[in-house]
C-alpha cells in the first residue's frame, strides 16, 4: 500500500483549525466563573462547587466543543450518595435561577436520562453546556483521559480527528443511536493498544480495577489515591515502553484505525472492546457482559461493565461499518488535499481551509470524480498556512496563486484596472488578456446608465484558456466590466474574496 503524501500535511492542517487556542479556554473558563456567579443566588445551592469535566479537563476538546459541569455538593467532605430525585429537583432550581438572569440562552431540561442533566447555551460567545449533579464519575474519567493523552501525544491528534470525522458523517450523536465522543476515545484507546507495536497498554496495567469503585470515603484521599497509583503504573510503562517503540505516523494511525473497525458491525456480533484488558473479548464468555442486550459493546474500563456505547443501534451500527469502510478505501486511493479535507471534515472546517480555484489543468485525476472533493487547489487564509503549504508541497506557492502583497490598492482602481477600457497600464507583476478594439466599441450603447454588456462566449479572447469557469472570472478573480454611468466608472473596488460567514477565517495558533 503506497503511501498518500497529501495526507500528513493535510491533517496538521486540520488539525491547526480544530484545536483550541487559549482564548477558546478562557472563554470557557468565563463561562464557568458566570454559572458560578448564578450558582450563589440559589438558596439550596449556596456553598455547592463549579466543576468542569469531559473533554474541557482531558484536553480533547476542539473549538466547538462544549463544556460538561458539575456542580458538587460536597466538594472536599465524605463521599455522599445523591438520588436521582434529588437531583432533578436541584437542576430544577438552577432551571429557574439560569432564566431569570437573563444570560443564558435554550435551556432544556432532560429529566429522565441516566444522569439527568440540564442543557443551555451561554450568552458570553455562545458556548453550549451540560450541567449535572455531583458527577463525580465523569470527572475522574475526564481525567484518567488526560492522563492517557500525556503518555503520546498522537492519541489527542487522532481523537481530535476521528470526532471530527464522526461528526462531518453523522455518527456521533448519542441522541440518534450512534457513538457518544467517549465511546470514540475508547475506540482510539483500544486502537493504540492493539496496534504492533503497542503504543498504550491494557488499561488495567495503568489502574488494575474499576477506578470508580475506589470513590469512596473522603473525596479527596480517595482521589489522591488513585492519581498517584496511576502516576506511578503510567512512569512504569514508559520506562518499559522505551524498548520498543512505535513510530508510525499520525496518518498511519489513522488509514490503520478505520480499516480496524471497517466490519465492526460483524465482530460486534461475537465481541466486546475491552480496553481494560486491551483486545477483543468473546461475549457469551464474560459473564459481567450476559446477557447481552446491545448492538455494540466497548466497555467502560473506568467503570466496569458499562457499556460506553449502548446508544448505538443495530440499524445505526450498519450505517456505521459503512462509513469506517468507505473512509478507509478513499484514504489509501491516490486522493488530494481538497478530498481528504472533504473526507475528513464537516462543512464549517471545509470552509476554514479552502477556496476553489476551477482550472481544469489542474484537476487530479481522482478528484475530479470525487462528488466531496472541490476541485483544484485552494489558497491558504493566512501566510503562516500557506507557509505551511510551500513546506508540505516543496514550492514557494502553489500555481496560480498571486502573492498575497500584490493585492490591488483599492484608492487607485480605476487608474489599475486592466479592464477600465481607458489604456491604463495593468498593476505592476501582473497579466492581464487583452482587451481588443472590438471590445472596447461595446460599452458605447450603455452609456445611458443600462446593464453593462455580458462577457462573450468561452471562446473569445476575454475567456480564452479559462473554459468552465463563472461569467467574467479568471484565476478566482472577479475581472467582469465595470459599470458606466454617463461616461463615468462608477463601479466600487473590489474587496477582499469573502468566507460563507461574511469574513476570512484565520485560525489562530494554540500558546
Amino acid at each position: 500500500m503506497s503511501r498518500n503524501p497529501f495526507l500528513d500535511p493535510t491533517l496538521q492542517e486540520i488539525l491547526q483549525v480544530i484545536k483550541p487556542t487559549r482564548a477558546d479556554r478562557d472563554t470557557r473558563i468565563t463561562v464557568i466563573d458566570q454559572l458560578r456567579d448564578v450558582l450563589q443566588s440559589v438558596e439550596c445551592l449556596r456553598g455547592a462547587t463549579v466543576q468542569p469535566f469531559g473533554s474541557f479537563v482531558s484536553n480533547l476538546f476542539t473549538r466547538w466543543g462544549d463544556l460538561d459541569i458539575s456542580v458538587d455538593l460536597f466538594s472536599g467532605s465524605s463521599i455522599l450518595f445523591t438520588g436521582k430525585k434529588q437531583k432533578q429537583t436541584l437542576l430544577g432550581h438552577l432551571l429557574r435561577a439560569l432564566r431569570a438572569s437573563g444570560l443564558w440562552y435554550k435551556l432544556q431540561f432532560v429529566i429522565h436520562a441516566r444522569v439527568p442533566i440540564l442543557k443551555v447555551v451561554s450568552g458570553h460567545q455562545r458556548i453550549s453546556c451540560d450541567i449535572s449533579i455531583d458527577n463525580l464519575d465523569g470527572l475522574l474519567k475526564s481525567r484518567f483521559l488526560f492522563w492517557i493523552s500525556e503518555i503520546d501525544g498522537r492519541f489527542r491528534d487522532l481523537v481530535l480527528l476521528v470526532k471530527e470525522w464522526a461528526k462531518a458523517h453523522n455518527i456521533n450523536d448519542s441522541k440518534t443511536g450512534t457513538f457518544n465522543s467517549y465511546s470514540l476515545s475508547l475506540l482510539v484507546i483500544f486502537h493504540f493498544q492493539t496496534c504492533v507495536p503497542a503504543i498504550l497498554p491494557p488499561l488495567r496495567v495503568i489502574y488494575p480495577k474499576s477506578a470508580v469503585d475506589d470513590l469512596t470515603g473522603v473525596r479527596k484521599t480517595a482521589e489522591e489515591s488513585i492519581a498517584q497509583v496511576t502516576a506511578a503504573n503510567i512512569a512504569r510503562f514508559k520506562s518499559e515502553r522505551a524498548k520498543s517503540v512505535n513510530r508510525s505516523s499520525l496518518s498511519e494511525l489513522l488509514v490503520s484505525f478505520f480499516a480496524k473497525f471497517s466490519d465492526i458491525n460483524v465482530k460486534a456480533q461475537e465481541f466486546g472492546v475491552c480496553p481494560f484488558t486491551g483486545r477483543w473479548e468473546t461475549i457469551s464468555s464474560n459473564t459481567t457482559w450476559l446477557p447481552k442486550t446491545y448492538s455494540l459493546f466497548v466497555e467502560d474500563p473506568f467503570e466496569q461493565p458499562v457499556n460506553a456505547a449502548r446508544s448505538v443501534s443495530r440499524r445505526n451500527l450498519d450505517r456505521i461499518a459503512q462509513v469506517f469502510q468507505i473512509t478507509s478505501r478513499r484514504l489509501v486511493s491516490e486522493c488530494n488535499r481538497n478530498s481528504i479535507i472533504g473526507i475528513l471534515t464537516g462543512q464549517h472546517i471545509q470552509e476554514s481551509l479552502y477556496r476553489t480555484i476551477s482550472l481544469p489543468s489542474q484537476h487530479h485525476a481522482n478528484g475530479m470524480h470525487n462528488v466531496r472533493n472541490l476541485h483544484g487547489q485552494a489558497r491558504p487564509q493566512n501566510q503562516q498556512m500557506q507557509q505551511n503549504w510551500s513546506q508540505s508541497y516543496n514550492t514557494p506557492n502553489p500555481p496560480h496563486w498571486p502573492p498575497l502583497t500584490q493585492s490591488r490598492p483599492q484608492q487607485n482602481w480605476t487608474q489599475n484596472n486592466p479592464r477600465n477600457l481607458q489604456g491604463q497600464p495593468p498593476v505592476q507583476g501582473q497579466t492581464w488578456p487583452v482587451i481588443t478594439q472590438t471590445q472596447t466599441q461595446q460599452k458605447s450603447p450603455y452609456k445611458s446608465g443600462n446593464q453593462p454588456l455580458k462577457n462573450t462566449s468561452a471562446g473569445s479572447s476575454q475567456n480564452q484558456g479559462h473554459i468552465g469557469k463563472p461569467s467574467g472570472h479568471m484565476n478566482g478573480v472577479n475581472s467582469a466590466r465595470p459599470a458606466y454611468t454617463n461616461g463615468v466608472n462608477s463601479a466600487r473596488p473590489p474587496s477582499k474574496i469573502p468566507s460563507q460567514g461574511g469574513q476570512i477565517w484565520r485560525p489562530r495558533h494554540e500558546q
